[in-house]
Formats: structure tokens, C-alpha cells, sequence
């Protein structure tokens, strides 16, 4: 059942969102902040902030969000890590616009080091963007 964990999606967990400019049609201009749990991690949490486009479009779902993020990961609980843990892998997902972009957060097992690392990057089919943000949870004994 652990290897069908899916990647958390941000519509479920909201903490909450400050608004950075106020618009006088639709919604404002807003930076928003997720929370998530690693599916396949326990006691493991992470935030992830985001730029989120009002005015009217925004508020009809047709605005591209800029690619604006931070993340931060910290050890909320006991952390266990799988026998079988893949090196890479997507933990959560945001689309970010009608068309082709989304904000991932790819959990990275750093075996050596015995830290897990927690990659936020924008993608788009075309035109993908460098922006990114990293996270550690060092894994203690």
C-alpha cells in the first residue's frame, strides 16, 4: 500500500494566506502557505509558501502564478525510513496554472549523509524556470 502513496496536493491543507497587494476587481495578489505530510515518510511535515495571482483572472482560474515559492521541512514526529525508499521521489503537487505548471516538492533520500532533502521546483512543459528551494531533515538515531 506504501508504494501507491500519491503526492500530497495543497488544496486540502491550508494554513493560511497574506495578501501582498490589493486588487480593486477580483481577488488580491496573495503569498499562500500549504502544509503537507511526506506520504510515505511519517513524522515528517513540511511548509510550502506560495505566490498566488488575484485580480480577475486569478479569481476565474485563468491566471498563471508566478513561479515564487519557499519550502521547509522539519522531523514533527518519529521518522522511520523504508527498507525500500526510492532515491527520488514527488511528495507533493500544486498546479499553478490552467496549462502545464505546477509546483513539486521531489523528496531526495541522501543515503551517506542520512538526510532526507526536500527539492520545491516549478515545472512547465515549455518553458520551465530555475526558481527552486531545499529543505533538509537530518534523520537521527
Amino acid at each position: 500500500m506504501l508504494a501507491l502513496a500519491a503526492p500530497a496536493r495543497a488544496d486540502d491543507s491550508e494554513v493560511g494566506c497574506v495578501t501582498t497587494e490589493w486588487k480593486l476587481l477580483g481577488a488580491n495578489h496573495q503569498v499562500c502557505v500549504f502544509a503537507f505530510q511526506d506520504p510515505r515518510i511519517p513524522g515528517v511535515s513540511c511548509f510550502i509558501s506560495q505566490a498566488k495571482t488575484g485580480g480577475i483572472s486569478g479569481s476565474l482560474g485563468l491566471a498563471e502564478d508566478p513561479s515564487n515559492f519557499s519550502v521547509s521541512c522539519s522531523q514533527t514526529g518519529p521518522i522511520s525510513i523504508p527498507d525500500r525508499l526510492p532515491a527520488k521521489e514527488n511528495v507533493f503537487r500544486e498546479s499553478t496554472s490552467v496549462f502545464f505548471k505546477a509546483t513539486r516538492v521531489t523528496r531526495l533520500w541522501d543515503k551517506e549523509r542520512n538526510t532526507l532533502v526536500y527539492l520545491a521546483v516549478s515545472r512547465k512543459i515549455i518553458d520551465g524556470s530555475p526558481y527552486n528551494s531545499v529543505s533538509t531533515v537530518p534523520v537521527r538515531p
